[in-house]
């Protein structure tokens, strides 16, 4: 947990900071996991030296971000990480930064081109079926920004769950509301652009058949590349859009 949860000029600020602490570093030593029913209140209060009130406020916030359950009448339950219920919360803390869309790509990038390495070395005929039937779906929906963008942004996910890596599959969960966003919005400028449907399709087709082949260097190039063909085309509508309108002639 953060210290920045706890509230500047607090009096209790140190006693709150001190009970994430105390929880964070249990779960980070393995000596509570997932199931565990965390000490009573009175018990954290006496062993830590912070009062009730303080201990009750850091495991409502701890509930809040999902890492406990408070059960009335039975006490706080760790709970298994779901990364996909902090979407949300990054989404509100990221939603002030200017270009905040464009920065969450950055990471994306990071994310898959490890993921897709991975993916050629543990892809299971599972998940090639997976990936396979995403690629239809992305071939049928190229015309379409809705349903296209959803289809990218699954083609995608599939990618990253075929690395059965936790961790990434975990990071690329807590941003999947921008991510989303970022799929609907670039793929909305860039639909009638001309050769979308060849970007659109046969990279997908060629990242897939990469992983299909087992080969980590063909498919992170293809993968550098489909980003940086995108980017073009972002370009391209940008400047299609600041373009004055033709004059029409008689």
């Amino acid at each position: 947990m953060d210290s920045g949860l706890t509230r500047d000029g607090d009096p209790e600020a140190k006693g709150y900071d001190k009970v994430f602490a105390f929880v964070r570093e249990q779960l980070l030593a393995g000596q509570i996991k997932a199931g565990d029913r965390l000490l009573p209140e009175r018990e954290l209060a006496t062993r830590l030296g912070v009062s009730r009130p303080v201990i009750r406020e850091v495991l409502r916030a701890l509930a809040a971000i999902g890492v406990i359950e408070i059960r009335h009448g039975y006490g706080s339950v760790v709970r298994r990480p779901d990364f996909a219920q902090l979407g949300d919360l990054f989404t509100m803390m990221f939603a002030q930064q200017a270009e905040v869309v464009e920065d969450v790509m950055e990471a994306r990038i990071a994310i898959e081109r490890q993921a897709i390495r991975l993916a050629c070395s543990r892809a299971t005929s599972g998940d090639l079926a997976t990936l396979q039937q995403a690629l239809h779906r992305v071939e049928e929906t190229v015309d379409d920004p809705l349903a296209g963008g959803e289809a990218d942004f699954a083609f995608h996910a599939a990618l990253i769950a075929t690395a059965h890596s936790p961790t990434l599959a975990s990071l690329h969960a807590a941003i999947a509301v921008l991510l989303k966003r970022s799929h609907f919005e670039r793929r909305e400028r860039i639909t009638s652009l001309p050769g979308i449907e060849t970007y659109l399709v046969e990279h997908h087709r060629d990242l897939l058949a990469a992983v299909v082949a087992r080969d980590a260097d063909a498919a992170d190039r293809l993968l550098v590349q489909h980003f940086q063909i995108g980017s073009e085309y972002q370009r391209r509508a940008a400047a299609e859009g600041q373009r004055p309108p033709q004059t029409p002639t008689s």
